[in-house]
């Protein structure tokens, strides 16, 4: 794991490193559908997905994209940060065997209570460039000197 970033040390416009996954196949579906409890046949039977629903093969879960986001954030954030507010939109489909790519660039950076909040915009493409899942994060970070966050972190309302 890496270390967490500190906030004075984060500026505008910085590009967090990226996270590949994959190429996902049949079988990290699967698994995701079970642990998600999502049995819709979109995500494993290839048969019903393209002759039934006329899909162009199964289909990564929206909650799969989701999930690669949030680890990211927290990669980046490193032990002593948190992933604390984010938001997603399912702007394309993703299919099986393609390798996505999770990008996130910082737009903001603010304070609350001796916190640095750092805003981030981040997206989801797959190997072809095409931007399925964009989003928006707010990632909470220490000061150099300053305390460590609590554990859950939780900020006022309209933060």
């Amino acid at each position: 794991m890496r270390a967490t970033p500190r906030f004075e040390d984060v500026e505008v416009g910085l590009e967090l490193p990226p996270l590949v996954k994959g190429p996902l196949t049949t079988a990290h579906l699967m698994r995701w559908s079970a642990s998600m409890e999502n049995w819709h046949k979109i995500h494993y039977d290839r048969t019903f997905a393209q002759e039934h629903d006329h899909l162009p093969d199964l289909l990564i879960n929206g909650s799969f994209k989701q999930q690669f986001v949030l680890q990211f954030l927290k990669d980046w954030a490193g032990p002593k940060g948190w992933p604390w507010k984010s938001s997603f939109q399912f702007r394309a489909m993703n299919k099986v065997g393609e390798t996505l790519t999770v990008w996130g660039r910082v737009t903001g950076k603010r304070e609350m209570k001796g916190y640095g909040l750092v805003d981030i915009d981040t997206g989801v493409t797959n190997e072809h460039g095409v931007e399925s899942t964009p989003g928006k994060a707010v990632v909470v970070l220490p000061y150099r000197d300053g305390p460590a966050l609590p554990y859950p972190f939780v900020a006022e309302a309209g933060a």
